[in-house]
């Protein structure tokens, strides 16, 4: 029976809290976009509809959410998570403010809890203000994000400025006391109110998850699954699918750019043209699928890797992002028609456009490698419904190694 429902922003957040479920011991899947019936989600405890909303347009963004809810509720899930970034990108604008109003308002919910808070991942929030391992928000590398600049540490202050709602805050004093206390904390905040909640630990996810236990909307990053309890039943283990791999690395995130350098100095690299794919799409597409060929033909196991971002000064303005996304995922059909069967993906916008081209629908979830992720499988309608293993890596999560070792995992 489906016991929980998420509706992620971008596709590596659908994998990031599906892992964290996964982790739990729930049996999990990640459905790709809102075609789907009820009965698709069939079999698993959580499911996770993965969107391609962080930065469309409001309306779109609240309107595409809404109707993924309606599908998980109509699927009999009884709660809903509302997942967004743990590091809150977002715009003065939105989306996270007026999406989660948006929830709120459709599923009855006086006060929702707002947890960015992924200790694990190094995402801490005390006195409300969001830290990146050591650093706030605002002097980490997610101030210079192409995209959603962040330039603020405080999270009443960002959601404040999208939501139409009052915006509470639970210290992380009085989560130190525990789930009565957190609970009654909540309570005493207004009606029609937002509650953000600090949280720099695991045990502290443990405490909110207790006193949300019977909220119908949570929201945050994936961090709050991992309070759940843990569930002594081990679910089925994935199936592996041989073949060639490959990495596609379209972030330009600080850690994107360290796990790029580490993998090119044993894997067969290279990197995306815009000037030539602005020239003649096709024939670059073309090239690199041809070089990728070469070098499984010299290596079979061995993993190639292309990227749109290596070192700092590679990263621009966002001006090339579409055409870079759109390489991307030719670059997956073109590679799956040669034989790849096992891709890593890097970057939540890039992760989304792969799948669509590749026509992923559904992932199912494989034991965590590493906080946030997980090996899944799906089956690629693009390629004749062939099933592959996908790892689809927010930007920012994983070790400097994560694309040269991630493969020890499918055995």
């Amino acid at each position: 029976m489906l016991e929980w429902g998420g509706v992620a922003d971008d596709f590596t957040g659908a994998t990031d809290l599906a892992t964290n479920w996964r982790a739990r011991g729930l049996r999990v899947a990640v459905l790709l976009g809102v075609d789907h019936s009820p009965a698709d989600l069939d079999g698993v405890d959580g499911a996770v509809i993965a969107l391609k909303s962080r930065t469309a347009p409001v309306t779109d963004a609240v309107s595409a959410t809404r109707a993924a809810a309606r599908l998980l509720r109509d699927a009999g899930a009884p709660r809903i998570y509302d997942k967004y970034c743990s590091t809150f990108d977002s715009t003065a604008a939105g989306n996270i403010g007026p999406v989660l109003d948006a929830l709120a308002t459709d599923l009855g919910a006086d006060r929702t809890v707002v947890v960015p808070a992924f200790p694990d991942a190094g995402r801490t929030v005390y006195q409300r203000r969001l830290f990146v391992f050591d650093e706030l928000l605002e002097s980490s590398h997610m101030r210079h994000h192409p995209l959603t600049p962040m330039t603020r540490s405080d999270v009443t202050e960002l959601l404040t400025a999208q939501s139409d709602r009052s915006v509470g805050w639970v210290s992380w004093r009085t989560v130190q006391e525990g789930a009565v206390a957190i609970r009654a904390a909540i309570d005493a905040v207004p009606a029609r109110s937002h509650v953000v909640v600090d949280a720099v630990s695991n045990a502290d996810l443990a405490a909110i998850a207790a006193a949300t236990a019977n909220d119908v909307l949570v929201s945050g990053g994936s961090g709050l699954a991992l309070g759940l309890p843990l569930r002594h039943a081990a679910a089925a283990p994935m199936p592996v699918v041989e073949g060639f791999r490959a990495v596609l690395a379209g972030s330009a995130s600080h850690a994107t750019q360290g796990q790029v350098a580490h993998a090119r100095e044993s894997l067969p690299s290279a990197r995306l043209d815009t000037a030539a794919l602005t020239s003649d799409f096709t024939a670059e597409i073309d090239r690199l699928t041809a070089w990728a060929a070469a070098q499984w033909a010299d290596a079979p196991r061995r993993p190639v890797l292309v990227y749109a971002t290596g070192a700092p000064e590679d990263v621009g303005d966002g001006a090339h992002a579409a055409l870079i996304e759109a390489a991307h995922a030719e670059l997956a059909v073109a590679f799956t028609a040669r034989g790849m069967r096992q891709l890593l993906v890097a970057g939540g916008e890039t992760s989304g456009s792969v799948m669509q081209r590749l026509g992923v629908t559904r992932l199912d979830l494989g034991d965590p490698v590493a906080p946030g992720l997980s090996w899944a499988r799906g089956r690629a309608a693009a390629h004749g419904g062939d099933p592959l293993n996908l790892l689809l890596k927010s930007g920012n999560f994983g070790g400097s190694d994560l694309f040269t070792a991630a493969w020890e995992h499918l055995r």
